[in-house]
């Protein structure tokens, strides 16, 4: 089965994982939007991104999981709103490619890997122990958002072979 393990947002990632390995992982892709170059998630991309990289599975086979995301205390208006239109717009994408969709909270799939109460860059450091094959693609603190999708995609793997989810 092909996992699609999507950090949602702006500076999120997406990856692609199937039996146990990181098939391919990449930063959400975006683009600039009006006058003041803001910047928003590029919905034609990602459909893109992950049309071309089903063509060889049935939707069977697939299965896109998202981190359920909310609002957060201290986050401004203009943020939440920004964060919650591009966890919109993913729902809509994999709603329009009929691809089954589900969500997990981050507070389940850090506690699996005791990620809880543990800073940013925990979850890059705990994907370079698991995965040392692909160390070389999380070298930046910058991908700890990288890191996140993996650990989404290899929790709901897990997860679903033991049942638990």
């Amino acid at each position: 089965m092909l996992i699609i393990g999507i950090d949602p947002g702006i500076s999120g990632a997406i990856c692609f994982f199937e039996k146990g390995e990181v098939k391919h992982i990449m930063d959400m892709p975006t683009m600039s939007e009006g006058k003041k170059n803001k910047k928003q998630i590029n919905g034609r991309q990602i459909f893109h991104e992950i049309s071309s990289r089903i063509e060889n599975y049935s939707k069977e086979e697939i299965c896109v999981v998202v981190e359920q995301v909310s609002a957060m205390p201290g986050q401004g208006v203009t943020s939440m709103f920004n964060f919650g239109q591009s966890f919109g717009a993913i729902k809509g994408i994999c709603a329009a490619m009929q691809l089954p969709i589900f969500y997990v909270r981050p507070t389940k799939w850090k506690k699996y890997f005791d990620l809880i109460n543990s800073a940013k860059d925990a979850s890059r450091t705990k994907v370079i122990e698991i995965f040392p094959k692909i160390s070389h693609l999380l070298s930046k603190k910058k991908d700890a958002n990288k890191a996140d999708a993996i650990l989404i995609a290899s929790f709901y793997e897990k997860s679903r072979e033991k049942q638990i989810y």
